[in-house]
Formats: C-alpha cells, sequence, structure tokens
C-alpha cells in the first residue's frame, strides 16, 4: 500500500484561493452594477442635478450657497 503524497501547502492555498473566489462573488451580487446600470444611474443624477441647479431662486443675481440656514444653525 503506497499512500498518496500531498502537498499541504497547495492544498491551504487551493482552499484560500476558493474562499476568495466565493467571498467575491458574493459581493459582485450584492454590490455589482453593469456598467449600462452605472452609466443610467449618472446620467439620471446628473439630469436630476441640473434641473434642481434650473429651478434654484436667485436673489440679486447672487445665488445663496450658504449651508447656515435655520436647519443648520447651532
Amino acid at each position: 500500500m503506497t499512500a498518496e503524497i500531498v502537498n499541504l501547502n497547495k492544498v491551504r492555498k487551493a482552499r484560500e484561493r476558493a474562499n476568495r473566489e466565493r467571498d467575491a462573488q458574493e459581493n459582485r451580487l450584492k454590490y455589482g452594477q453593469t456598467k449600462s446600470e452605472r452609466n443610467l444611474f449618472e446620467t439620471r443624477n446628473r439630469k436630476w442635478q441640473s434641473d434642481l441647479d434650473a429651478s434654484r431662486r436667485e436673489s440679486d443675481g447672487i445665488v445663496d450657497d450658504d449651508d447656515t440656514g435655520p436647519s443648520n444653525a447651532s
């Protein structure tokens, strides 16, 4: 009877590689978006921001971008 010789380093590294790949797959499912989804989100965000900026009220030609309004006052 001869036993098969196993390199424990290779087994350990293969197990770790499989675990990393499993974690990566879970993260892709959890956080991943396709490039077209990211582009769509970015385009909608830019459109929303431009609509918001276009509807901003101006007083005496100066836009009030100061964030020290009543809700932010200490």
